[in-house]
């Protein structure tokens, strides 16, 4: 870093990315900016995270299960960085260029931009339907004043200054980056899309995995909208509509026939999930929190950590 203070810190969060966080640092270092502090959150990773990240020059904060929460972790790791500016990244996510970073960065020279975001691509792994919505959410073309108050924290950057004067909000199961971007419009800030600031998100989601984010994501939208709302209606039209949209689009790629059972299923549960959490009226407490982020029993089901030391061999002692 060429100064006392770095230009930008990236925050990541993670859990269990043992398979995914190295490949994400190396795509930091090889940025064309290397004023660069890494901020990594852990959240209680039982694999190899921890330690493969501390191959690289990575600032490590932890944060118990018991603690966890999506706005909770993102600042604490803000907390603990020292950059200008602020760009999160998931950890099983990668850039795809050497300049990611500084096209992430440009829209922020203008203090009038609160908030960038880059564009999105998902991975072999990831289900047909979600490269369909990726490529609806996150086009080819910058967008460097959007008219609306959508941000993704998978891939964006916010300035220090008012993230300092508005933290991410602790108490939503999701959707944290959604809250403050529109605290930031409130406020009179510009988002900025930038679709040459490209990742590549990768999800290996089971459908139990799709039902419960799109649950706790709208879980968290009735938390920040309670005038919104998401009927029966809208379930079956969305689900209809875009289950179709999706196996037209596989028609015409000549992929249908390797398809089409995962897009029934995952627009299915995308807006079951949307519906059930529309109509969740349970108390939002943090066994809810680690109930959304961490597999079942992750509190109650201890595994004993191996021991170095041999045990006694007593061999044919006499009783």
């Amino acid at each position: 870093m060429t100064g006392e203070r770095p230009l930008c810190s990236v925050v990541i969060r993670a859990y269990n990315e043992a398979e995914h966080i190295g490949r994400l640092l190396e795509g930091i270092t090889q940025q064309t900016i290397e004023d660069v502090e890494i901020v990594l959150v852990d959240s209680g990773s039982t694999d190899e995270t921890v330690a493969i990240a501390s191959r690289y020059p990575v600032k490590i904060v932890n944060i118990q299960p018991e603690e966890f929460t999506f706005g909770r972790s993102l600042n604490w790791g803000i907390e603990a960085a020292g950059g200008k500016y602020i760009v999160i990244i998931s950890a099983h996510c990668y850039p795809v260029y050497p300049d990611w970073l500084e096209q992430l960065l440009n829209p922020l020279a203008d203090e009038q931009v609160a908030v960038s975001y880059g564009k999105q691509r998902g991975a072999d792994t990831n289900q047909y339907s979600e490269h369909q919505f990726f490529r609806q959410y996150f086009p080819d073309t910058s967008q460097p004043r959007q008219g609306h108050a959508y941000s993704h924290n998978a891939n964006a950057a916010v300035r220090r200054d008012l993230w300092e004067k508005h933290p991410y909000n602790e108490h939503v199961t999701g959707l944290e980056d959604l809250a403050w971007s529109s605290w930031a419009m409130g406020e009179g800030f510009d988002i900025s899309y930038v679709a040459e600031a490209e990742i590549v998100h990768v999800h290996d989601e089971t459908p139990a995995q799709v039902h419960n984010r799109y649950r706790r994501e709208a879980i968290a939208m009735k938390q920040i909208l309670p005038e919104s709302d998401f009927s029966l209606w809208n379930f079956l039209r969305l689900w209809l509509s875009m289950t179709y949209s999706d196996l037209l689009q596989a028609r015409r790629e000549n992929v249908l026939g390797q398809h089409w059972t995962s897009i029934f299923w995952f627009r299915f549960l995308q807006y079951l999930g949307t519906y059930q959490g529309y109509r969740y009226s349970g108390k939002i407490d943090a066994q809810l929190h680690r109930a959304f982020y961490y597999p079942p029993g992750i509190l109650s089901e201890k595994t004993p950590a191996p021991r170095k030391i041999e045990p006694i061999k007593y061999g044919d002692v006499e009783e």
